[in-house]
């Protein structure tokens, strides 16, 4: 009941803050010299998780302050080029203080090709199209921050918003953690309990940061008591032929083909014909906002020059499939709650695809079924898998998160994580294979 009460209490802070704002101003950080890695040592020098700058200030929703303490901090972290770089990451830490004992890392879904969308820029203050996705994630933040946990909230797209490229959401998740556990502001510390939490872009960074803390960050990973994702990317090759011409998630393939070539060097100009160069120009800097539904029955084909028209012709974008595909990254070694919907037909898309089957109009059931089952075999056998056969990627989210909240709960209660390994149903083979 106490719970419930805060909860509630919180929200409608939350609410009774969005409902003040009448417009949208334009966003400010731009030149919001916070971001900026001015110290003297090359970053390269610096070990990663290492803290450069922070600073205190109010939690923000749509531009206005809410009795949430925020923490920022700039931190050195590495990119999907193996290269140092400096990003955000914020503690939001419940009123009163909360229990430093237990924290919630959550990877927002901020979905976006425009680094001014990222969470902290939102919680800082600042009001944008794009970032009002952060601002619709306070209530998702509500309950945890409630329930006295701190809520850490990295730009897991970096300050160059490398949408979709997971291995370089994983180092930025993983390298923000660090940095969160390492702040006297925060109170969070190396006994700090931590659970990852998110959907569909969130997913990605959660699942790249549960795979590579192992080798990448074995100190976060000693942290970790599992992690909950729903909306899961396991195949992009898949999630390609799957969304390709679709009707509400066409246009947001060709941002992710967008952000990954970003985040790995790639210079598509080549393989284009004008229209493919006319979308990247126009999409260069959307948000998800600008692009879900508007784009229908955009194609690879109709971007690309007569001779690439099949994605295999296409070495560089081959090569980074391979990096980014799930299925070829290392296997998670704490419990996982994955949620995958798996009625696409409500947003548009083909359920009946050879060899694709039925998914959520943008992620596959079958890829994560297989995904699921394949961890289940090589790691952590305490797996949970719930598919949602009459729901799509958005009206996946309630479902999903209900359950994720009350799984999360039991493994900071310390209850034996629960396995449905021996029900997964057999998936998708996963390959790289475009």
């Amino acid at each position: 009941m106490h719970i419930s009460r805060g909860i509630v209490a919180l929200a409608t802070t939350v609410l009774a803050a969005a409902a003040t704002v009448t417009g949208l101003a334009p966003a400010a950080s731009a030149t919001d010299p916070f971001y900026q890695y001015s110290g003297s040592a090359p970053l390269s020098a610096i070990a990663p998780g290492t803290i450069l700058k922070s600073r205190t200030l109010p939690y923000h929703i749509v531009g206005v302050p809410v009795p949430v303490t925020a923490v920022q901090m700039l931190y050195r972290t590495t990119d999907a080029q193996q290269r140092p770089r400096a990003n955000v990451t914020s503690v939001l830490i419940p009123p009163g203080g909360g229990d430093p004992s237990k924290a919630i890392s959550y990877q927002s879904a901020y979905d976006s090709l425009n680094p001014e969308h990222s969470p902290s820029r939102a919680m800082a203050g600042d009001v944008s199209f794009g970032g009002a996705i952060n601002s619709s994630e306070s209530g998702a933040l509500a309950p945890f921050l409630a329930q006295g946990y701190s809520v850490i909230v990295t730009d897991t797209e970096g300050q160059t918003a490398d949408f979709a490229a997971g291995p370089e959401y994983g180092t930025n998740t993983l390298d923000g953690l660090r940095a969160a556990t390492r702040s006297p502001a925060t109170h969070l510390g190396p006994r700090t309990r931590i659970a990852l939490y998110g959907y569909s872009g969130g997913a990605i960074a959660t699942n790249w940061a549960a795979a590579l803390a192992p080798k990448y960050a074995p100190d976060i990973n000693r942290q970790l008591v599992g992690a909950a994702e729903g909306g899961i990317l396991a195949d992009p090759a898949h999630n390609l032929r799957y969304a390709d011409g679709s009707g509400g998630w066409a246009g947001v393939v060709a941002m992710a083909i967008i952000g990954i070539a970003r985040s790995y060097g790639i210079d598509f100009d080549t393989y284009l014909n004008d229209f493919g160069r006319h979308i990247v120009a126009t999409l260069s800097d959307a948000s998800i906002g600008n692009v879900l539904f508007q784009y229908p029955g955009l194609t690879w084909r109709q971007m690309t020059k007569p001779q690439f028209a099949d994605p295999n012709s296409v070495p560089p974008f081959v090569d980074v499939v391979r990096k980014i595909d799930m299925g070829l990254a290392p296997t998670p070694t704490i419990p996982l709650f994955m949620g995958q919907g798996a009625n696409g037909t409500i947003e548009g898309s083909d359920n009946g695809k050879p060899g694709i089957g039925p998914g959520d109009g943008v992620m596959i059931a079958g890829d994560v079924r297989s995904l699921a089952r394949q961890y289940c075999a090589t790691g952590d056998p305490a797996i949970v898998y719930r598919q949602y056969d009459v729901l799509s990627h958005i009206g996946s989210v309630t479902p999903w998160a209900a359950e994720a909240l009350l799984w999360l709960n039991d493994r900071f209660a310390g209850r034996p994580a629960p396995s449905t390994c021996g029900g997964i149903a057999p998936g998708n083979p996963l390959t790289p294979q475009l």
